[in-house]
């Protein structure tokens, strides 16, 4: 009974938190553009199906992933071993970005893109094999964010110094990437830290600053998906420096 209540309030949630969307599209379809909507019956199940599938997705996050997360990172951080928690945080980084939609959806556009524009060969496998290469990299990219950022926390370092040498960084790259993966580059951080990604490595920074003495989790847990919506843009920029 305490869990439906508890997933009818996220319902609610959800529903609350969508209805300005729904009512600023209807309103620029209607009003502003003066056409109808169409497939009314479509568009209200498919509503439906996204209220639902956030309400569900907001409580599989309360109730699995962060206490998952946290749980892992206070037990590695109570082990003492470094090597092993480093290990976890590069794999954790790695994984959820794999698994992103949003990540696969882009990649898949921007090979369709560059196969148009003659960058690549028009071919199913060649763009297949470019998405691939710029998931992998977006991926490695992030896994490389959460070890610095893990190791931050440990160290105890004051975030705004590493984000700003991350930012001269990407300006410096910018400068020297070919100018069709510029865009890319910079969207790849965006899509990046989405919906699988940010809970988890959220979960862990919490979950290790809660569990190392003198880290305050307001001050210290957060702060890595700063350094995992960086990193991607230098790393993609490299990319494209690559396959150029």
């Amino acid at each position: 009974m305490i869990q439906l209540r508890a997933f009818i309030s996220t319902l609610l949630s959800s529903l609350r938190d969508l209805t300005p969307i729904i009512l600023v599209v209807a309103f620029f379809q209607i009003v502003v553009i003066r056409q109808p909507i169409p497939d009314y019956s479509d568009l209200i199940v498919g509503t439906l199906f996204v209220i639902f599938g956030l309400a569900f997705f907001i409580r599989g996050l309360e109730q699995a992933l962060f206490p998952l997360g946290e749980s892992v990172a206070y037990a590695f951080a109570r082990k003492g071993n470094l090597a092993w928690l480093l290990i976890f945080a590069f794999a954790l980084g790695f994984g959820t970005t794999i698994a992103e939609p949003a990540l696969t959806a882009v990649s898949a556009e921007a090979a369709k893109i560059a196969a148009a524009d003659g960058h690549i060969a028009p071919d199913k496998k060649v763009m297949a094999d470019y998405a691939l290469g710029l998931r992998l990299t977006v991926a490695l990219s992030v896994g490389f964010a959460i070890v610095v950022g893990v190791f931050r926390i440990l160290r105890g370092w004051p975030i705004q110094y590493l984000i700003i040498s991350g930012y001269i960084g990407v300006v410096i790259m910018t400068a020297f990437a070919p100018p069709e993966i510029i865009g890319i580059a910079y969207d790849s951080g965006g899509v990046t830290t989405s919906t699988v990604t940010v809970p988890l490595v959220t979960a862990l920074g919490v979950g290790l600053a809660s569990s190392i003495k003198g880290r305050n989790p307001m001050t210290d847990g957060f702060g890595l998906i700063a350094f995992a919506s960086l990193t991607p843009m230098i790393f993609v920029m490299g990319y494209g420096m690559v396959m150029d």
